[in-house]
């Protein structure tokens, strides 16, 4: 068992050990938990393009000690041109490719907006210290990680068509095999262009002109007038009041609606103990009321029907309870969605902290990597319908249904904790399962993100919506999940990549901090 990090100065928790490197020595020279968040961003983008990168979109949840916490949605609308008519005569968007690439990547401009709070903490670190880690990752590269190998060779056929990806990340036309040398020089020199120039040039510089030519030129609807246009923006986070703690995420367009709810919902169903038939079976249950109650409602914030807030009253929650037969599993399934992403979380010696998602939706998003810049743009726009009776129509300037939501806790006694992870569906489940176990049963914080782990649906990677065990779980408690009705799959790994990279870190309030991360990822907990 991975025991539970523990500092006083800093930590920094990401899904590969060298962006949560990079983000602890900002912190060790002197910058704060968003200077270290946009280093390990930038990182991740370089040594886990697989899951992240910089043409993809990104969210903060931002923790000042005495304030309330800041939201930043940094996710790209689609393209002006995009359309049903431009698609037509298709019927579906494309998956890959550069029809797939139709929403502005906007991961960038949220950390251009992160760090203009930071300057108001009187952060000192130019922006070519924080991206110093990922340039010189670029530039001599870096080992490819187990996963990669495993995603490149398990989407090969879909991927190695599209443009620029065969150049980037096959080696002589080859799956790269794991621990082989990785290089991205046209990533370096795009990274430099943006230390040097600013984050703003991504959208309004020299940089913005290569990268709307590119796409373009390739078939993108994208141009440089959704560049010019986009900006991230500061948006007031859900929150959620339970015994232990009050919960924070994102509202809409993610469905940070969704690990409120299922939470919120658990707590009055009252369990006593932990990771028997009442622990598990009720947090499925509770994810199915709140996977219902999102497809019903979530979509582009402009275009909502309810106040997402205003589901999470106790009214609702009572009704939604009330909804759960604590020993019988409602039918299922329902509609579910890809997307996989990565979850990072940094702490300073002040207190502060960030949750951060940053993703390109599914494995290596669109698969096109752009012959100038080297970015490799997301197919997060895939996530819209082409039918304008539909939740989440397409049309030009609509944001797109994100995953993506990371979580942030204000403990009643004083501690502060974010916590996320990636995984498409199942993300919420695994929050649920991360702070039930450490919150409301007392599971020391890497036992409770190395424990066995569920997935109900379908999330990346998966064709199955199931409810997915990994085989950890004991015998008797699978048949007693599969007596109550539960369609269940259990799974040959004891740890599966399938229930996601998940994170934590801890502040007590004498200053102690606690990190933990993913034995299932190539990550890290890194203090100082």
């Amino acid at each position: 068992m991975i025991h539970t990090r523990r500092s006083y100065e800093g930590m920094c928790v990401a899904p590969h050990h060298l962006a949560a490197e990079a983000g602890r020595d900002i912190l060790r020279d002197g910058g704060n938990a968003i200077d270290a968040m946009v280093a390990a961003a930038a990182s991740i983008a370089v040594t886990y393009p697989h899951m992240s990168g910089v043409g993809g979109d990104g969210f903060w949840l931002i923790h000042e000690p005495g304030k309330p916490p800041i939201a930043i949605d940094a996710c790209g609308p689609a393209a002006r041109l995009a359309s049903p008519e431009w698609y037509a005569p298709l019927t579906d968007i494309p998956s890959r490719g550069p029809k797939a690439a139709l929403t502005m990547a906007g991961t960038v401009d949220g950390w251009r907006e992160a760090l203009s709070i930071s300057r108001a903490w009187n952060s000192r670190l130019p922006l070519s210290r924080l991206l110093a880690d990922a340039i010189h990752h670029a530039r001599q590269g870096v080992a490819v990680s187990r996963s990669q190998s495993a995603l490149t060779a398990k989407h090969y056929h879909d991927l190695a068509t599209c443009p620029g990806f065969a150049d980037t990340f096959l080696s002589e036309g080859d799956i790269p095999t794991e621990g082989a040398r990785l290089r991205q020089p046209r990533l370096a020199k795009t990274l430099e262009q943006l230390a040097q120039a600013g984050l703003q040039d991504f959208y309004q510089g020299d940089l913005a002109d290569s990268m709307a030519r590119d796409l373009e030129r390739l078939g993108s609807p994208l141009r440089h007038e959704d560049f010019r246009q986009y900006r991230a923006t500061s948006v007031a986070p859900l929150a959620v009041n339970l015994p232990q703690a009050t919960l924070y995420n994102l509202p809409a367009p993610t469905q940070g609606i969704s690990s409120l709810m299922i939470l919120a919902l658990f707590a009055r169903l009252d369990v006593t103990q932990g990771e028997g038939f009442a622990h598990v079976h009720g947090l499925v249950e509770a994810t199915k009321r709140a996977f219902l109650l999102r497809d019903r409602y979530v979509t582009d914030p402009r275009h909502m029907s309810v106040s997402l807030q205003s589901l999470l009253d106790d009214h609702t929650l009572e009704r939604e309870v009330d909804a759960i037969d604590p020993r019988r599993a409602l039918a299922w399934p329902h509609a579910s969605m890809q997307g996989d992403t990565i979850w990072m979380g940094t702490t300073d010696a002040q207190g502060r902290s960030v949750s951060f998602i940053q993703s390109v939706y599914w494995e290596f998003g669109s698969g096109v990597v752009l012959p100038e810049s080297g970015v490799m743009w997301q197919n997060r726009g895939t996530s819209f319908s082409l039918d304008s009776a539909s939740l989440r129509p397409l049309a030009p300037g609509r944001k797109p249904f994100h995953t993506l939501n990371p979580a942030l806790a204000h403990f009643h006694d004083g501690r502060t904790m974010v916590y996320g992870t990636m995984g498409g569906e199942g993300q919420p489940q695994t929050q649920a399962a991360l702070f039930s176990r450490y919150a409301m049963f007392d599971m020391p914080l890497q036992e409770a993100i190395s424990a066995p782990r569920w997935l109900l649906g379908r999330t990346w990677g998966e064709a199955t919506t199931t409810l997915k065990l990994e085989s950890r779980f004991s015998p008797g408690l699978v048949e007693c999940l599969r007596d109550a009705g539960h369609d269940l799959e259990v799974l040959e790994a004891a740890f599966s990549d399938t229930m996601g990279h998940a994170g934590a870190i801890v502040r007590h309030p004498h200053g102690l901090l606690e990190g933990a991360h993913d034995p299932r990822s190539d990550g890290g907990a890194a203090g100082c």
